[in-house]
């Protein structure tokens, strides 16, 4: 199964390693494969110094999470995604969150579940059927049948 991971996420695994979602992503399952798009790269870089501050890390230390975090995450060019794709992504996201773009175009695109914390996005998504979603909890549960 394709997992596109959003930004929320891989926020919430550097701040809290050791919590599940940092579990979730560091054991993931081996029938999972997880996904997201360079831009998570870009997100990281451009809020770094606001996880230094938040998770009181230095910056190696940060540096040497953000790693394992994103080690077994593999990384999609989005210029890999066909551009109607991307323009009927932009078409759902304009009254939802466009930020969001290039992880729904590569859930869409991939046919994989985009799993992210936004309800904002989940519920703008759930409505168009446009791409479906998986919470924490179900990720947990994906996890748990895996063991």
């Amino acid at each position: 199964m394709k997992i596109i991971i959003d930004t929320n996420i891989v926020f919430s695994a550097l701040l809290n390693p050791i919590g599940q979602i940092g579990e979730l992503i560091i054991n993931a399952p081996e029938n999972i494969e997880l996904y997201a798009p360079d831009f998570l790269r870009i997100e990281l870089k451009k809020h770094n110094a606001k996880l230094l501050k938040l998770s009181k890390l230095s910056e190696p230390a940060l540096d040497e999470l953000i790693y394992l975090i994103t080690r077994n995450i593999r990384s999609i060019s989005e210029e890999q995604i066909p551009s109607e794709v991307w323009a009927a992504t932009e078409n759902i996201l304009q009254n939802i969150d466009i930020k969001d773009t290039a992880f729904v175009a590569l859930a869409k695109w991939s046919e994989g579940y985009l799993w992210t914390g936004d309800k904002k996005l989940v519920g703008g998504l759930t409505a168009t059927n446009f791409v479906k979603c998986v919470s924490t909890i179900d990720f947990i549960s994906l996890h748990k049948q895996d063991k």
